[in-house]
């Protein structure tokens, strides 16, 4: 049976902060558009308080969570167990996007290992927190992380970089903007 909480507890951070994996998922409001749950790792989700996370995001071959976020802004993280006891944690809550270059990106990369590619970060205030049991989900054994995504973006290089993400991130699937969309240089590191 799932326990819902108003804000994430101490046992909960403890838990995510052991996660080698996590997933978003966003959606815009038209029912005939595309729902977007998109994993995520190289460490790089990070609770700031008991009802503020993010995450640093890369470069990559779409950009629909920013889209949803500028439309709607709901947002849903999942951790899940694959190692130890089960467990699913479900983090529920409105996202923002912090693009390089700004104020806020400034206070929020402090937070991480910023690396060649990085596009933004995506915050959320948290608004419900729940658990449940996980017992259908495997065992996996954690290999390692993938260079893949830094020997890409060390290839193609800031100029690259941006120029890929003029090409495939300033709309979504479902032909939303992105909030690199909204910028006349696509902001990346």
């Amino acid at each position: 049976m799932g326990k819902f909480h108003p804000s994430i507890q101490p046992a909960h951070r403890e838990f995510i902060e052991k996660q080698h994996l996590f997933f978003v998922g966003t959606a815009p409001l038209d029912a005939e558009s595309h729902v977007n749950l998109s994993p995520k790792g190289l460490n790089t989700f990070r609770v700031f308080s008991e009802n503020s996370v993010g995450y640093l995001d890369f470069v990559g071959s779409g950009n629909e969570t920013s889209a949803h976020i500028l439309q709607n802004g709901r947002i849903t993280f999942m951790f899940c167990s694959f190692e130890g006891p089960p467990n699913i944690l479900r983090l529920y809550g409105k996202g923002a996007v912090v693009l390089p270059g700004t104020e806020e990106w400034e206070r929020y990369a402090a937070h991480f290992d910023i690396l060649t590619g990085s596009r933004q970060i995506i915050t959320a205030e948290i608004s419900l927190v729940q658990t449940s049991c996980g017992f259908g989900v495997p065992l996996y054994d954690y290999a390692g992380e993938r260079t893949f995504l830094a020997e890409w973006t060390d290839k193609k290089g800031k100029e690259g970089l941006k120029e890929y993400i003029r090409e495939k991130n300033l709309r979504s699937l479902d032909q939303l903007p992105t909030h690199h969309g909204q910028e006349d240089d696509a902001g990346i590191i």
